[in-house]
This record gives C-alpha cells, sequence and structure tokens, in this order.
C-alpha cells in the first residue's frame, strides 16, 4: 500500500500462470504510484474481483482457459467503464489486437513485458482511467418523468438507439438485430428491442413470444406514457431484455402513427440504455422516424448483386436526406467466399467501409429461427455467434468514441425539418 492511496493508480493482475503474476507484481512493487490491488487466475475471478477492487488499470493475459482476456475485457467493462485494459499476450498477432481493441482494450503489450515498458503504459493509461472515472462520478442533472399517481421520479440518462435497417428484405434483420439485444443487456445496461415492422414483424417469432400487448397499446396512449402502461405492455424475454412486438395482424398498422411511434421510442430511450430497433425494408414514415432518432444505423446487406445494389441506393438516399453519414454502421451478413465477392471488393464498390462481417451458416442460423433460440443463447463458438460478439464490441466502441469526439447539441435538427 502506497503512503498516499488516494493517488495511486489502482492495477489488477490477470493472469492463469502464477510464476507471471508473481513476476509482474515484483516489477510494480516499487514503484511509489502503483499500487496492484488484486491478482486473478482466471477470467470469471477477474470480472468479481474488478467489482470489488474498482481498479484503473487492468493487465490482462489474452489466454486463458475459462474466458478468453476479450470476453473477459467486455464484461469487466460493463461492470467498472472507466477500467482501462492492457492486454498481455505472447502472440503478436493483428486479428488479435484488432479484436482485443474492439472489445475495449486500450493497449496491447507482448509477454513476457519490459519493466519500463508495463509502468509506462500503466502510467499512460492511468490518466485517461481517471478521466473516464471523474465524468462517470460527476453529477449528473436527472430528468423527471410523473408516474401513477402524479409521483415523479428520476430517470436515467437517455439511452442510445441503434436502428438496424435493410433496403432489402431476406438479409438478417431481425436475426442481427435480436441477437444484438440480447448481447448489449447487462443489468447495468438494461435494453429493450422494439419491432416497427408494423405489417410483417418477426420479432417475437425469432424469440419464441406469445405477444399479448403490441406497439399499438402504447402508440394509442403515445400521450400520456407512464411507467404502469409501459411495463404492462412490454414482454420479457428469458434472456431479460424487454419486447415492445409489432402487431398481431397487419391490418393492425392502420391504426399506428408515425409521430405516435417517435413518442414511444423517445420514451424507451428515457428508461433503458439501449432501443435496439428492428425495421422493415420500406423507407416509410416509421422508419425515418426511428432514423431521425438513432445514434446508430446499422444497415445489413448480403454479398449478392440485388443486395448491393439496393445498400447503394439507400446510401445515396441517406445522403439525400442529410443523414449524418457518421451515424451509419456497414454489416454485411451470410458471408461466404464462395459467393466471390468480398468485404473489400463491396466496400470499393460502394465507396463506404465494411465494419462488421458475419459468417453464412444456414444450418446453425435456420436451427436458431426455427427453434425461438437466438444465436447469442445457444453456443457462443459457433462462426456466427462469434462474429456478433465481435460486432457488439465495434459498435460500443463507435459510440464511446462518437461520445467523445462530439459536443451534445440541443435540439439536434430533424429529417425534412419536422418537429
Amino acid at each position: 500500500m502506497t503512503e498516499n492511496a488516494e493517488e495511486s493508480i489502482r492495477v489488477m493482475i490477470v493472469d492463469d500462470i502464477a510464476e507471471t503474476r508473481e513476476n509482474i507484481r515484483k516489477l510494480l512493487q516499487f514503484e511509489a504510484d502503483i499500487e496492484v490491488v488484486g491478482a486473478a487466475r482466471t477470467g470469471e475471478e477477474a470480472i468479481q474481483m474488478a467489482r470489488e477492487t474498482r481498479p484503473d488499470v487492468v493487465l490482462m493475459d489474452i489466454n486463458m482457459p475459462d474466458m478468453d482476456g476479450i470476453t473477459a475485457t467486455e464484461a469487466l467493462l460493463e461492470d467498472i467503464p472507466w477500467a482501462q485494459v492492457v492486454m498481455l499476450s505472447v502472440q503478436n498477432d493483428a486479428d488479435y489486437m484488432r479484436r482485443a481493441m474492439l472489445a475495449g482494450a486500450r493497449d496491447f503489450i507482448a509477454k513476457p513485458p519490459s519493466g519500463d515498458e508495463l509502468i509506462s503504459t500503466i502510467r499512460l493509461v492511468s490518466v485517461r482511467a481517471r478521466e473516464q472515472r471523474e465524468k462517470l462520478s460527476a453529477p449528473m442533472q436527472q430528468m423527471i418523468v410523473q408516474g401513477p399517481g402524479g409521483a415523479t421520479a428520476p430517470l436515467r440518462p437517455e439511452g442510445k438507439l441503434l436502428t438496424v435497417y435493410s433496403a432489402k428484405g431476406g438479409v438478417g434483420c431481425t436475426t442481427l438485430a435480436t441477437n444484438l439485444a440480447i448481447g448489449l443487456n447487462t443489468d447495468n445496461t438494461p435494453t429493450v428491442l422494439v419491432d416497427t415492422n408494423l405489417q410483417f414483424g418477426d420479432v417475437s417469432v425469432f424469440l419464441n413470444l406469445q405477444v399479448k400487448y403490441s406497439i399499438v397499446d402504447l402508440a394509442a396512449r403515445a400521450e400520456e406514457l407512464d411507467d404502469e402502461v409501459i411495463e404492462e405492455v412490454l414482454m420479457t424475454h428469458e434472456s431479460g431484455i424487454r419486447v415492445l412486438a409489432a402487431p398481431p395482424r397487419p391490418e393492425m398498422a392502420e391504426e399506428v402513427r408515425a409521430e405516435q411511434v417517435r413518442r414511444v421510442l423517445e420514451e424507451l430511450k428515457h428508461r433503458f440504455a439501449y432501443v435496439v430497433v428492428d425495421t422493415g425494408s420500406t423507407m416509410d414514415d416509421v422508419a425515418l422516424a426511428a432514423l431521425d432518432l438513432s445514434d446508430l444505423l446499422i444497415t445489413v446487406a448480403t454479398p449478392d448483386i440485388p443486395s448491393i445494389k439496393d445498400a447503394r441506393l439507400l446510401f445515396d438516399l441517406l445522403a439525400v436526406l442529410e443523414f449524418p453519414m457518421e451515424r451509419l454502421f456497414f454489416v454485411l451478413n451470410k458471408m461466404d467466399r464462395r459467393s466471390g465477392i468480398t468485404a473489400e471488393a463491396v466496400s470499393e464498390n460502394l465507396k463506404r467501409p465494411v465494419e462488421g462481417e458475419i459468417p453464412a451458416d444456414e444450418r446453425v442460423v435456420a436451427a436458431s429461427i426455427n427453434r425461438g433460440v437466438p444465436l447469442l443463447m445457444g453456443d457462443k463458438g459457433r462462426p456466427p455467434a462469434k462474429h456478433i460478439l465481435d460486432l457488439i464490441g465495434s459498435i460500443k466502441q463507435r459510440l464511446v468514441t462518437k461520445a467523445e469526439m462530439e459536443a451534445v447539441e440541443d435540439g439536434r435538427p430533424r429529417l425534412f425539418g419536422r418537429g
């Protein structure tokens, strides 16, 4: 323990080899400004220890038997968001580095690390840890909502709305939306999944849920939404996510107006950390309302000529609508080397980076849909699930980067200037 513990850099070591943990501890023990607050043997132990010790810097081994360092990093940062993770690995592999950074790691050091490199890196990233901790601990202006009986209650800071859209049907938007919602949902980041494909929405089918109430029931009371009404209408999936289903019959879509959908989504952003919106392939007023509120528009295409053509038309339309292209996130689904179309070729053709790829595995995906069990609730080691987890890491990183780089603006302009 240092004399001035409040100013010390709190470091946690995670490695399954006892000798490595001890060697790193010895390297750091004579640094007056560094305090080793714990040493974990496994990823699971690291997550629990981080909750107890609340470190500034985590030195994380990337290869561990129970849970790899990348998965452990994602889980740890959900609980300790200011922690700066430095990955340690004997494998100086570019793919490992990319995946580590997407998971939220701040730096990557080859094992065994030199004392000077390790100490200088800890001191460098600790500055950011303190900045992040101060931001998170600073008093936040709370929003007030009128609840049942006229009582007022504070709301969480406004959540992030992610819209999943494709100009072409059948490319996997609902599969992606359901799994994104499940992957984003934690105790600290409650997530709601909204089906705005009002005529033929399939979210409830993909999750094996029986629809009792739907978006129609909230839309009808859009001007008087309160906690009791929202709680009654939203379904709860076994994964823990809340679900706002599409109408059970196509003709009921006529009962829902775009402005009502906007109001519902605005209310859900006040109550959930993430609002994931699944859409139809028509760019109608309801889709535009979702786009208007989106912090990220996740556009999906597949490696075939019709889908790529529709993606190009969509990007052109978004430019006409003056949609901020920095809020666009482009994903290629059902990637198959046998198709002869690569992500690089698509990116070059559309003049747009491909920011996520999900491999084709029709047997696994079809079984998931038919059973109503999302990929992330099954074998996460399968390629589609693993790539979706990577995608979630990329999305989180994009949102963090966006929050850091953009000043918060009041009264953001809306598409077509609608009020």
